[in-house]
């Protein structure tokens, strides 16, 4: 006997059902015995479930297509299970990791026949990020012309995955991650409930707080996780899972991050702003976490060498020396060793003064390049090494610096509309503060300053 999406008898062949399956199967996973039937049963997400709210006109019925958006574990697929009971409509269930063009064709020509015969058709994509643009090309008719309610389930940021025609026909909505107040109400409804464990295993308040931690906001994680460790309880004839029976249980948190979509972007830019900001422990945090998703440490390396430049440049110029050897040793050594030098090199940056006055100077300069400033070069700069040039007055009045005091020479160097012009404005950070005295005594030097400034500042 097959069944049918809630659990009651099919006369039909079976087929699959995804990760929509019968919850009541003997064997089902807590995490699916524990999905939410309502959206009263629904632990967070309260922003998107207000009186009118999208997904509650959606449940009840109005026809409208939508991508959630969020992190592992948030509820996508339970909204959409939701969705399911609620609307009365046929429900189709498709994980684009799986279904081609050809698939989506057959799903899509179904459900224009069922609308054609009365019957509307709720289809759920899984993973919708991994649909190529072309089987989105092929999904677009369907939605803008209502064949089908859309319901579209992506960890990543649509807009790096999924074309703009599809995405405007459609409400965007985020799901948040889960707090540890959700994670630890959804772990003592699972406890007690009997689609749970029916108070048949307890847990600790030590082992409850470890779970709410190793969750890190995934429902799917935390019940997954529950259910090993109550199994490791029961055959220990523990009456409850205590801290020792969870690490048995779980040999280590998965840390969730997506090298391809939203959670690389925020990582990456998260660790450079703790760079930026000099806090060395989020630095290091942040590093770890990329490390232990296996992100390619040459990423990291390559990224730690724009950030010499950009965020500490002269306060600290050897910084960016550092991080060109972690760049080289990180080739030589690979991982794990590697990280030993990532993690040298983002304590240097992290640590280091800061200033991004070269990064802007570069900015300012190809900004009056590129808005048409700067005319010909002043012929005394030009090249008078070729036969001719002198005639054409190359190189003429050029005042070699070497021939006068401390190397310094009164001439024009830049073009003479931008005569002037101060793009390299150094701070009073680390080492710059130097470098800014330093180009202020010159300044004087060839502006025939008082004699008493005429002497070199301290260049140690």
């Amino acid at each position: 006997m097959s069944y049918d999406l809630f659990g009651n008898p099919d006369p039909q062949p079976a087929r699959p059902v995804g990760s929509l399956g019968d919850a009541r199967v003997d064997g089902a996973p807590l995490p699916v015995r524990m999905r939410p039937r309502t959206l009263e049963e629904i632990v967070g997400q309260q922003h998107l479930l207000a009186p009118g709210a999208p997904l509650r006109r959606l449940v009840s019925g109005q026809p409208m297509s939508v991508f959630l958006w969020g992190p592992p574990g948030v509820g996508k697929t339970t909204l959409a299970s939701i969705v399911s009971r609620a609307s009365g409509a046929r429900f189709v269930e498709i994980s684009a990791v799986t279904a081609g063009v050809k698939e989506l064709r057959t799903e899509l020509d179904k459900a224009r026949r069922e609308l054609e015969r009365g019957t509307s058709t709720v289809l759920f994509i899984d993973e919708v990020h991994r649909f190529s643009k072309t089987q989105q090309d092929v999904l677009l008719p369907a939605v803008e012309n209502r064949i089908v309610t859309l319901i579209a389930a992506t960890t990543e940021n649509p807009s790096f995955s999924v074309i703009s025609p599809l995405l405007s026909r459609s409400l965007l909505l985020r799901l948040k991650p889960l707090t540890e107040r959700d994670i630890g109400a959804l772990i003592d409804r699972a406890v007690l409930d009997e689609r749970g464990l029916g108070g048949a295993v307890g847990l600790t308040d030590a082992a409850r707080s470890d779970l709410v931690r190793m969750a890190q906001g995934d429902a799917r994680r935390a019940l997954t996780f529950l259910e090993e460790a109550a199994a490791g309880a029961v055959a220990l004839e523990l009456a409850e899972v205590t801290p020792e029976v969870l690490s048995q249980a779980v040999d280590r948190a998965t840390v969730r991050y997506d090298r391809q979509g939203d959670q690389h972007y925020d990582i990456i830019s998260a660790f450079i702003k703790s760079i930026r900001g000099s806090d060395v422990d989020a630095s290091l945090h942040y590093l770890a976490r990329m490390l232990e998703a296996g992100e390619d440490p040459r990423f990291i390396a390559r990224r730690l060498m724009i950030s010499a430049s950009e965020d500490i440049g002269m306060a600290a110029s050897g910084v960016l020396q550092t991080c060109v050897a972690a760049a080289q040793a990180v080739q030589l050594l690979g991982m794990p060793e590697a990280r030993l030098t990532l993690a040298h090199a983002t304590v240097a940056a992290a640590s280091a003064p800061k200033s991004n006055a070269a990064y802007l100077a570069m900015d300012a300069a190809i900004a009056d390049v590129r808005a048409g400033k700067g005319g010909d070069v002043p012929s005394h700069l030009r090249d008078a090494h070729y036969a001719g040039a002198e005639t054409l007055g190359h190189g003429k009045g050029y005042r070699y610096p070497h021939d006068h005091p401390h190397g310094l020479v009164a001439q024009d160097y830049l073009p003479a509309d931008l005569r002037g012009a101060r793009y390299y404005k150094p701070t009073d950070h680390g080492a710059e503060a130097a470098v800014g005295e330093r180009l202020a005594w010159a300044a004087k030097q060839v502006s025939g300053g008082p004699p008493s400034a005429r002497v070199a500042p301290n260049q140690s």
